[in-house]
């Protein structure tokens, strides 16, 4: 196909995000496209339900088929399969983009959370090919794409999230296996993001700090309209979105960034490690939701404000001279747990729980942890008045007071 005019699309987890730009811009060329996705009443955390992403598909010039379908459930997606077949003639291309993300290690995650995975992820996408595949075998240029990563055995990947590692290389598993298994007759290949993308999923995992550093949609759906676009010859192949378009002959990046010009975050199980990601994350502001094991909302405000303050004047100096980790539980407006480590490298502070165990814990009103890094409230008035309680060293609590006035004159 020079374009997908006229072909069928089924698509899974389309009411938003990467699913919702893939079928738009199959739409543009007028496609037919099978809305298989779960939210058919509005969300509240979450934009769209299968009939808005339809009325907007219809709008780009495509034919929009919504059908309710939780991709765990046989009966939805067969119901969904065969109506798309009486509408539209078949299916010639299979997107299986639904899933799940937890980032959590293994004792923090339920059992529900593990089976929500690996039932979206791994089974919904091997039992949705399933049951596509019959169709898609008299298409005249079938394709299954999955938006899943290449298998990066790096046990870095796995440690922090088995969980959800397993789940998404499961997809990526169905791709090794099927393009082998259906070579010559369905082209069968996986598509991943070479840089974070900013969607409502990615909002929750890094807060909403982490959009500029990420690229938008439209990049992901440009690179799986080439890929769609290829003989069933392309096939078994992983791919990352940025290396497909510049084969394609795309130069131009900025015009897929949320910020043009501002760092991007590499995504997930490519070369760069977890622990890098998570630094590069805080350094321009994000919370990491992978790092502290939970997300949170301390990724904008006054207090993460003051923690890029503390990092930038973080030195091995500093670090020889106190030797501590600190922990800070604060309360009131700002609630949340941050850190500052001056014993371990060069020294770390960001949200959550420190790397290592915190030699002292400081509990404080968040107003009075800004007054004391804003060198207005010493350590140990706050703590004569009942403001700050210590528990731990009070002498390493007081060789904060140094690191304060350094943070006096840059405020």
């Amino acid at each position: 196909y020079e374009k997908l005019g006229g072909c069928t699309i089924f698509i899974t987890g389309a009411s938003r995000g990467i699913g919702k730009a893939i079928a738009l811009k199959a739409a543009r060329d007028g496609a037919n496209v099978v809305i298989a996705a779960k939210t058919a009443d509005p969300h509240p955390k979450l934009p769209g339900t299968i009939y808005t992403a339809a009325a907007e598909i219809e709008a780009a010039g495509g034919k929009a088929l919504p059908c309710i379908v939780d991709v765990r459930d046989e009966k939805q997606i067969n119901q969904a399969v065969e109506q798309a077949v009486e509408k539209f003639g078949g299916i010639d291309i299979l997107v299986n983009n639904a899933s799940a993300i937890n980032l959590t290690g293994t004792l923090e995650t339920p059992m529900k959370k593990v089976d929500l995975m690996l039932g979206i992820n791994l089974r919904g996408t091997y039992l949705t090919s399933k049951l596509c595949i019959p169709h898609l075998l008299k298409s005249k240029n079938p394709h299954i794409l999955n938006l899943s990563p290449p298998l990066n055995l790096n046990p870095s990947w796995f440690k922090n999230h088995t969980a959800y590692t397993m789940a998404k290389y499961g997809m990526s598993m169905c791709v090794l296996g099927m393009a082998e298994e259906f070579k010559g007759s369905i082209a069968v290949n996986a598509l991943w993001p070479k840089t974070a993308i900013q969607t409502a999923a990615m909002d929750m995992l890094g807060g909403s700090e982490i959009g500029k550093q990420c690229r938008k949609v439209e990049i992901v759906a440009d690179a799986a309209y080439a890929i769609l676009k290829k003989p069933t010859s392309f096939t078994g192949q992983f791919v990352i979105d940025e290396d497909i378009l510049k084969k394609e002959g795309v130069k131009e990046f900025d015009v897929y960034a949320v910020e043009p010009g501002h760092p991007l975050l590499p995504d997930f199980f490519l070369d760069q490690e977890p622990e890098d990601l998570a630094k590069q994350m805080e350094e321009h502001g994000a919370t990491p939701a992978f790092k502290s094991g939970k997300a949170d909302s301390a990724a904008t405000g006054p207090i993460s404000d003051m923690f890029n303050i503390i990092r930038g004047i973080l030195s091995p100096d500093i670090v020889k001279t106190t030797e501590a980790v600190y922990r800070f539980d604060l309360s009131g407006e700002h609630a949340g747990v941050w850190y500052i480590d001056l014993k371990n490298d060069a020294g770390s502070a960001g949200s959550g729980d420190p790397p290592t165990k915190a030699d002292v814990i400081m509990t404080l009103d968040s107003a009075d942890f800004i007054k004391m890094f804003g060198g207005r409230l010493k350590p140990t008035m706050a703590f004569m008045s009942g403001k700050l309680k210590i528990k731990g060293d009070m002498g390493l609590a007081i060789k904060l007071e140094k690191m304060m006035a350094m943070m006096k004159s840059k405020l």
